[in-house]
């Protein structure tokens, strides 16, 4: 084999018999170090010359086979400019390598790129500020500029710092939490803290409105209007055509528009219907159901730094319950993805678990909302990219997501703007999946533990007690604050590690042990 690719005819296979380690590699693979192994590779190229290679165990077999029916050929739909990294796209595995060659895309002359972040949460406000700030011109198209998300609001430590965020948004500091067994065994987390770490609470129309407002004194243009829909070009610089309806207190019914940009950021949320136009696939979602209690001052005073998380199959079977302090109310909700028709029994559940902590109180306002489990099988396609809860970044265990929907967008934007050198150049597929590629390879070790804990810990009720019982041991609180307030997989002492893995396994024996007992005294 050998001899450049960049230039091979479309819908065409080359096959490199001996693509090793040392030997004759072709000119596009030359800085890559591949395995010493004898095994062929298959280079497979698309039209808009963004290339996957796999190593593929038996050639024989593949000498020719057609463009639109080899499995596993990653979709495209942009040139690149040459670049080369490992790619993972949503559920697609790891390890493959995605080669974008083409030409440098061209200057803009007279303009800038235009970019439409559609969505005004942490997600599209930071997306829109980074790009603002950069020289590109944004477009952020949000439709509640009220929006009070069902969102427990935690916010970990780097994000107040990491985004500049002023003390006055974060209504509380808490620095004690409560761990509440299914048998009502509550166990005390934060005995690791140290002097001025704390969970912040905020509220998400505060949040929301101050990240959107930052962004717009960038030079962001902020339209109050509700997206329905773009046009994709068929050409690879062609541009997107948004169709959205503003609403500017002329008419209740809004009046319809169009915008001409050159790239879209999704950040629209677990419904996004930018996700829907570049059919990125469906994915499981939990529903999130919580009421604001306002309640006795005295009560609050409980509340004052204190947050509590309830785990049972009565609050839900593959969550928990919470109750959150906000600035004078608190939050109490909880959320499943296995038995979504019963939510409402489940936050029945959860208020009267904390019936006494809450007693007189009063619900001043009720939410519920989609809340995605995983990413979404694509992120990105052409100039039309995911971030933030649209992409699927919610983890497992915690269901957290306002710090990696606003470090998504803040990633993606950056990636634009690297690619269009401050908006003076088009951008294309490539560019986005830089982001995507530094994503995951940053959060995946997150993401996996989370759900590895919540297959683990949340499967059943004596595992739950297990759980907490493991929540009241100082090195779990350690390495669960630590990883948590700094956004790192922590690495732990192995000796602790050894301890811990044995107590673990005695929690759940334990657990199972009294959950047999009880069937007997209730038998």
């Amino acid at each position: 084999g050998g001899g450049h690719t960049a230039n091979q005819p479309t819908n065409h296979i080359i096959h490199y018999p001996y693509l090793i380690l040392f030997g004759c590699v072709p000119p596009p693979f030359s800085a890559v170090a591949m395995a010493a192994s004898m095994r062929s590779y298959h280079l497979h190229c698309s039209s808009s010359s963004l290339f996957q290679l796999r190593n593929i165990p038996s050639a024989s077999s593949f000498s020719s086979c057609s463009f639109n029916s080899f499995h596993g050929l990653r979709s495209a739909s942009s040139p690149g400019c040459c670049r080369l990294r490992p790619a993972f796209d949503g559920c697609s595995k790891w390890g493959s390598l995605v080669i974008c060659a083409g030409k440098n895309c061209r200057e803009l002359g007279g303009r800038k790129l235009r970019v439409a972040v559609v969505g005004g949460g942490p997600a599209g406000g930071c997306t829109a500020e980074t790009l603002a700030k950069a020289g590109v011109e944004t477009f952020l198209i949000e439709r509640k500029m009220d929006n009070s998300k069902p969102c427990g609001g935690a916010i970990p430590l780097c994000m107040v710092g990491e985004f500049d965020l002023p003390l006055d948004i974060i209504d509380r500091r808490v620095t004690k939490m409560k761990m509440i067994s299914p048998s009502n065994v509550a166990v005390d987390v934060g005995k690791t803290l140290k002097e001025g770490e704390y969970i912040g609470m905020v509220r998400r129309e505060v949040l929301d409105s101050y990240l959107r407002d930052r962004a717009a004194s960038f030079g962001a243009n902020i339209i109050n209007g509700l997206f329905m829909g773009m046009t994709i070009p068929d050409d690879v610089e062609g541009s997107y055509i948004l169709r959205y309806t503003l609403y500017d207190g002329k008419s209740k019914m809004g009046t319809p528009q169009t915008l001409e940009v050159d790239a879209v950021v999704g950040a629209d949320g677990a419904n996004s219907r930018v996700a829907k136009d570049i059919d990125a696939g469906e994915y499981d979602y939990a529903i999130a159901f919580q009421e604001r209690i306002r309640i006795p001052e005295d009560k609050m005073k409980y509340y004052e730094n204190l947050a509590e998380m309830y785990v049972g199959d009565d609050v839900s079977p593959d969550f928990y319950g919470w109750v959150f302090p906000k600035c004078d109310h608190v939050a109490v909700g909880t959320g499943t993805v296995i038995n979504k028709p019963s939510i409402k029994k489940y936050q029945a559940a959860t208020r009267s678990r904390a019936k006494d902590k809450i007693e007189g109180g009063k619900i001043i306002r009720v939410e519920a909302h989609p809340i995605p489990e995983h990413p979404r099988p694509r992120r990105v396609k052409g100039r039309v990219v995911l971030v933030g809860d649209a992409a699927g970044y919610v983890t497992k265990c915690s269901g957290e997501g306002i710090y990696f929907a606003a470090k998504s967008g803040r990633m993606c934007a950056e990636a634009i703007v690297q690619g269009s050198e401050n908006g003076s150049r088009m951008i294309n597929e490539a560019d986005l999946r830089v982001y995507l590629q530094k994503w995951d390879s940053t959060y995946w070790p997150t993401y996996k533990v989370l759900d590895i804990l919540q297959k683990v810990f949340y499967r059943s009720n004596p595992a739950r007690e297990a759980f907490v019982e493991l929540c009241g041991d100082e090195y779990v609180q350690k390495m669960t604050f630590d990883s948590y307030l700094y956004k790192t997989v922590v690495p732990g002492n192995p000796l602790d590690d050894i301890k811990l893995a044995v107590n673990t396994i005695g929690s759940l024996v334990r657990s199972n042990a009294l959950k047999k007992e009880m069937r007997k005294v209730t038998l």
